[in-house]
């Protein structure tokens, strides 16, 4: 068993330096692959290699998990967890074949993003006091909506990341990827006044060791991805829309608005951070939809 534990936290190493993996992808796949692993212990009556995998085995792991109502979305996950460790394991020579290599990962139909309209965003964004934490929360959700960034780039940058006088943030996205994403006027006046004041107020109470992170929380430490999402959630709830929001349906807000616009699909891709030109793709039928929309209500024969 010792064993086994040192080749999965090898293959953690791996994903983190190797692979540039984002925390919550590590944390994803360490929950996939040690509820699989005690799932296989009980089932082999405690003793097990990785060597010893069978497709039976799996077939049985993989009926649990139906059984026990886990979404199609989760399975494929960790499916693709399982698959990518044991490709590891392949090219460590710790094993001879992968056998999650051909099982069928659940189909999963793709949904169309939500998004706010644009009155309803133009609400959101002008819900902040004038005050520290507001002018701080204000400066997060303009920047959100400015440049679709997801919530750990936002709470990735540092105050050397973001140039006011030509109006662009320099993201660090998935596989620690480097792009440069222009903001608007809106957004850069909001950070303005943040860094003017905002800021330097909330960071003077930290004594600890000190950092250049943008978005700092009430003690003036690092803003965490969490702490973003209850920002958002304390303004959408005041706002009382009929959709479940979050930071990343801002992101999907600014994706289909900037299609709306007249936006080039490819560059609208390289602002995400996308690696596949499909995943953004996904945006066109929102506006494809609006267009019906408007088709139904318009024309006359409709």
């Amino acid at each position: 068993m010792r064993f086994c534990r040192q080749q999965i936290e090898q293959f953690f190493r791996y994903l983190r330096l190797e692979k540039n993996a984002s925390p919550h992808t590590v944390k994803s796949y360490r929950e996939d692959i040690e509820q699989f692993w005690e799932f296989a212990l009980q089932h082999e009556g405690g003793e097990v290699h990785f060597a010893a995998i069978t497709p039976l085995l799996i077939r049985t792991y993989l009926a649990k998990l139906k059984a026990d109502d886990y979404a199609r979305t989760t399975i494929a996950r960790r499916i693709a967890a399982l698959r990518s460790f044991y490709r590891f394991l392949c090219r460590e020579g710790l094993v001879d074949i992968n056998p999650f290599k051909l099982v069928h990962t659940p189909k999963i139909e793709k949904k169309l993003p939500v998004f706010l309209d644009e009155g309803e965003i133009t609400d959101l964004l002008e819900l902040p006091a004038d005050d520290a934490l507001g002018r701080r929360d204000a400066a997060i959700m303009e920047l959100l909506y400015a440049s679709g960034v997801r919530v750990a780039e936002l709470t990735g940058l540092k105050t050397g990341d973001v140039d006011l006088v030509s109006r662009f943030i320099i993201v660090c996205g998935k596989g620690a990827k480097e792009r440069i994403v222009p903001i608007g006027r809106t957004a850069a006046t909001a950070l303005e006044h943040y860094l003017a004041d905002a800021r330097p107020q909330l960071y003077s109470k930290w004594r600890k060791e000190q950092h250049q992170y943008l978005f700092v929380n009430s003690k003036g430490g690092p803003l965490t991805d969490r702490s973003v999402r209850r920002i958002v959630d304390k303004y959408v709830a005041i706002l009382a829309v009929a959709k479940k929001v979050s930071p990343h349906t801002i992101r999907h807000t600014f994706a289909t608005h900037m299609l709306n616009n007249g936006a080039d699909l490819r560059s609208v891709q390289e602002m995400l951070g996308h690696v596949n030109l499909s995943t953004t793709q996904l945006y066109t039928h929102v506006t494809k939809e609006r267009l019906k929309a408007v088709y139904r209500e318009t024309h006359p024969r409709a």
